[in-house]
């Protein structure tokens, strides 16, 4: 069975730090691309940043550029998301997802996690 599993979420006050894990359970990310999206309430879900564990290609999402990192372990089959001076703006709830297309739409993804809350106060 596959399975994405996330972690690392919290509560964090604005200007802090976070990292999520998303860890693959049942499958390697070899040939996957693998994103981080986030839904806040009221909102569509939208995607933060994806990597190619394959090849390092990476893409973000212009409001997290140069706050956010994402990364991947391939030998822990683990993609993390380093996420730095975070903004209240930032608060929703974190899901990795394991598609065959790298990009930022939603669409492209097949397989997700369940989905880690982060909150930022201010």
């Amino acid at each position: 069975e596959v399975q994405l599993v996330e972690s690392g979420g919290g509560l964090v006050q604005a200007g802090g730090s976070l990292r999520l894990s998303c860890a693959a359970v049942g499958f390697t990310f070899d040939g996957y691309a693998i994103g981080w999206f986030r839904q806040a309430p009221g909102k569509e879900r939208e995607g933060v940043s994806c990597i190619s564990p394959s090849d390092g290609m990476t893409y973000f999402a212009n409001s997290v550029k140069g706050r956010f990192a994402i990364s991947s372990d391939n030998a822990k089959n683990t993609v993390y998301l380093q996420m730095n001076s975070l903004k209240p703006e930032d608060t929703a709830v974190y899901y990795c997802a394991a598609g065959g297309v790298l990009e930022l739409g939603p669409s492209s993804y097949d397989y997700w996690g369940q989905g880690t809350q982060v909150t930022v106060s201010s």
